[in-house]
């Protein structure tokens, strides 16, 4: 009975410290946000241009025609980098990462537009390389910003994917959810993305 209760002492301590490291690890993956690419408004690629003037006016006569109508919609890709600093170096056992699914809502101008979800397990290995993860957007802008005129939305549009364009003006929330040996591990809560810094 002694040497059962030792074994199972041994198992149970193995598999704690077990966990233990993985956890650990898991908390060392890091995100930031990207480039905004591919971005086109109301179907016109403005990746090209920095102000009002540079539309032509096939294009602006688009566009006043959407607003007119109460909609002008946008679709881009925002790409979230992904770090994972566990090479086996620092005293951390190097360890890939497999992220199964990861839940985001998007903040535009601190206002929540849309929100959704990774088509297919995206892997970080173990490498402190960049990864990107690549999160397709669509939404409106005049149906998110109703209080805002034409040329708002517009400098709005170009501040994002524009030619001098950045995802500064976006706030990812994302919940992760990591495949790891043990099974998979859920992000015990949301953690904040942005394009200033790395997040864990």
């Amino acid at each position: 009975m002694k040497k059962i209760f030792l074994i199972i002492s041994l198992i149970f301590l193995v598999t704690s410290c077990s966990v233990y490291e993985t956890v650990v690890n898991l908390s060392r993956l890091q995100f930031k946000l990207g480039d905004v690419n591919n971005f086109e408004l109301n179907g016109i690629d403005i990746s090209g241009k920095s102000k009002l003037e540079d539309f032509n006016f096939q294009d602006l006569l688009k566009l006043t025609t959407a607003f007119s109508s109460g909609s002008l919609p946008v679709t881009f890709m925002l790409n979230v980098e992904a770090k994972n600093p566990n090479d086996g170096t620092g005293g951390y056992k190097r360890t890939d990462a497999n992220i199964k699914s990861f839940p985001w809502r998007l903040l535009v101008n601190d206002k929540k537009a849309v929100s959704g979800d990774i088509n297919e397990r995206i892997f970080v290995p173990g490498t402190g390389e960049i990864t990107e993860i690549p999160i397709e957007i669509k939404l409106d802008l005049i149906e998110l910003f109703k209080n805002k005129g034409y040329e708002d939305l517009i400098d709005l549009a170009l501040a994002l994917g524009g030619k001098k364009g950045s995802s500064s003006k976006l706030t990812l929330y994302a919940t992760p959810t990591v495949t790891t040996s043990l099974g998979d591990i859920k992000y015990p809560g949301e953690l904040k993305i942005v394009d200033k810094e790395f997040t864990n």
